[in-house]
């Protein structure tokens, strides 16, 4: 299997060595990755300055390894649509492992979820997976990218669907410890929303975020519970944000019979 690595936390992070360490025993390996950390970057891509890319020497076991000056979500498009030569382009995309969890409404500003969702985007079976802790032990890295490398097997039994990543999040426990796995859904907020007030040494305000991890109960078969109870978390989440259940009533609201002529710009009015 063809695969194509990123990540967030930038191409020196215990993580993303531990992923193409595990996986290129088994596996062609290709590495897009940023040149340095861009955690929270969420799904942004650069537009108004010039990309900078280097191809490195082969390492940790990688067929070929890229850096790039961009974000998560660059280096996805950058590497499927640029880098990568034809007999190269990826048969799944995987992102991270994440320095820390990417649980409930808080994967809506992670790099590593979105980088996924770039792969997604472009029609690629993706997955973003995280060590939901902040510890550095490379042992637990090491436990969650074994973990993927006997899950890859399970994920081309499945009809991966379109849209749709699977956000992964595992407990840093070792192999032993760990309770088992859960499918969940995305729980609430794993961290609050917290602003420390602090004056610079030229006497000017500003504010420094200082979120810490929730103790709010979340209810059982989402992420953060299933994680919480030392559980390796699975979420489908997709990116079709229709919200398709109300169309009907604002159909009924402010249309008739498939016209909203209401407002003056009405078929009558062409």
């Amino acid at each position: 299997m063809k695969i194509l690595i990123s990540n967030d936390d930038g191409i020196a992070a215990t993580g993303i060595k531990a992923l193409m360490t595990r996986l290129s025993k088994e596996h062609d390996v290709y590495v897009v990755a940023p040149d340095r950390e861009r955690s929270a970057a969420g799904h942004s891509l650069t537009l108004h300055t010039p990309l900078r890319v280097e191809e490195l020497e082969s390492q940790f076991g990688a067929k070929r390894v890229w850096v790039t000056s961009g974000t998560p979500g660059d280096c996805i498009k950058l590497g499927i649509c640029a880098v990568l030569e034809q007999g190269e382009l990826p048969d799944i995309v995987i992102s991270g492992i994440n320095h820390g969890p990417n649980l409930g409404t808080d994967i809506l500003y992670s790099g590593t979820v979105s980088c996924a969702m770039e792969g997604a985007m472009l029609d690629y079976p993706s997955i973003a997976v995280s060590l939901a802790s902040m510890t550095s032990d490379p042992l637990y890295f090491d436990v969650t990218a074994d973990f993927i490398a006997k899950f890859l097997p399970k994920i081309q039994k499945i009809s991966f669907p379109k849209k749709t990543i699977l956000n992964i999040n595992t407990p840093a426990l070792e192999e032993e410890d760990i309770a088992g796995v859960e499918i969940t859904k995305l729980g609430t907020k794993m961290f609050t929303d917290n602003y420390e007030k602090r004056i610079d040494p030229r006497g000017k305000v500003y504010y420094w975020m200082a979120g810490e991890l929730t103790t709010k109960h979340e209810e059982d078969g989402t992420d953060i519970s299933a994680v919480r109870a030392n559980r390796i978390s699975i979420t489908p989440v997709t990116f079709e944000m229709t919200h398709k259940s109300i169309m009907a009533d604002l159909e009924k609201e402010f249309c008739k019979d498939g016209i909203c002529d209401w407002y003056g710009y009405g078929s009558n009015n062409a």
